[in-house]
């Protein structure tokens, strides 16, 4: 079976990254036609919109879509590509594993988690407005609708993977409103999974025990900010946002991103590690069915990893881009 893929390289690293990914997909036997789109700061000055519609067209035609690190400037200038996606798209599901990888250091082994984000709204919803000189509301908005909808999708996630318990995430404490409805909704749904162990736990005490015992939790499952946040901490658990991959997934649509910044420090200089979105793409592959082929992508990236002897600067290494690519695709065999 043959699929069609939009690659949105992006700015920076990106399309570096981008085309060791696209190399790793075609070394798997999976057959692709990709198709290339443009998206974040190359595209706005290129054609004066950080999101063509051309781009969103692509991605809606296109069976997925693999997605490289797209720049946002901080305060001024156009709004986050990602978030726009997300938002245009009802891309309402992101999904991003923890894994503790072989022969990389770090405090914790054998971490396996995943956290589970509602995508479309919260403070994300961007809606902010100067009430006075000096001063600035932002609107956090929480549906029942969406919350019901994420809540479904961590429940599925868990059965589909073999997972025993689902954790909602929250800060009804204080916010009583609106975690207050997010809480409910999730302790609605999880009433038709029986076969799923649930429970809840406060944002920051979430947070203290991720970094003191991460093996106390399995998937979790939270609105827009606090996912953005502890979906990063527990990148870091395992090696770091260069290492962990991300899936934003719709109704018949998603998108398979690095979350990593562009790095424009070292863009151009072939020092980009790709792990982050070569594991995405393996997550696409899963997410078309090909999962024997996304499966040898994954062994393949932790047994170059775990061997130690081709690894890019940022995982301890001397090697290029080009050069760990290579190394993946040997060993895939």
């Amino acid at each position: 079976m043959s699929y069609s893929i939009t690659l949105i390289p992006g700015d920076g690293i990106g399309p570096e990254v981008a085309e060791a990914a696209r190399q790793v997909v075609d070394a798997s036997g999976v057959k692709v036609e990709w198709r290339e789109a443009a998206a974040g700061q190359s595209a706005f000055e290129s054609c004066g919109d950080p999101l063509p519609e051309a781009t969103l067209e692509a991605v809606r035609s296109t069976d997925a879509t693999l997605k490289g690190p797209t720049a946002t400037s901080k305060g001024i200038g156009f709004r986050s590509v990602n978030v726009a996606l997300r938002q245009k798209l009802e891309l309402f599901a992101n999904f991003r594993p923890a894994r503790s990888m072989p022969g990389l250091k770090t405090r914790f082994d054998d971490v396996d988690l995943i956290v589970i984000r509602e995508n479309t709204e919260g403070l994300y919803s961007g809606l902010e407005h100067i009430v006075v000189p000096g001063v600035v509301e932002s609107l956090r908005v929480i549906t029942s609708r969406a919350s019901r909808r994420i809540a479904k999708f961590a429940f599925e996630t868990a059965r589909r993977q073999g997972r025993s318990r689902v954790t909602c995430v929250h800060k009804a404490n204080i916010l009583k409103l609106s975690d207050g409805l997010f809480l409910d909704c999730f302790h609605e749904i999880a009433a038709d999974f029986p076969d799923i162990e649930h429970d809840d736990c406060i944002v920051d005490a979430t947070a203290m025990r991720l970094v003191s015992d991460p093996h106390a939790f399995d998937v979790l499952v939270m609105e827009n900010l606090f996912g953005d946040i502890l979906s990063d901490l527990t990148s870091g658990l395992v090696g770091g946002l260069g290492v962990t991959p991300s899936a934003n997934v719709g109704e018949g649509m998603a998108i398979f991103e690095a979350v990593h910044g562009t790095a424009p420090d070292i863009a151009g200089k072939g020092l980009a590690n790709p792990t982050a979105l070569i594991l995405s793409s393996a997550l696409m592959l899963k997410y078309l069915g090909e999962k024997e082929a996304a499966n040898r992508i994954e062994q393949a990236v932790y047994t170059v990893v775990g061997a130690g002897q081709v690894r890019t600067g940022d995982l301890g290494g001397t090697s290029t881009t080009d050069q760990y690519t290579a190394a993946v695709i040997a060993a895939l065999g």
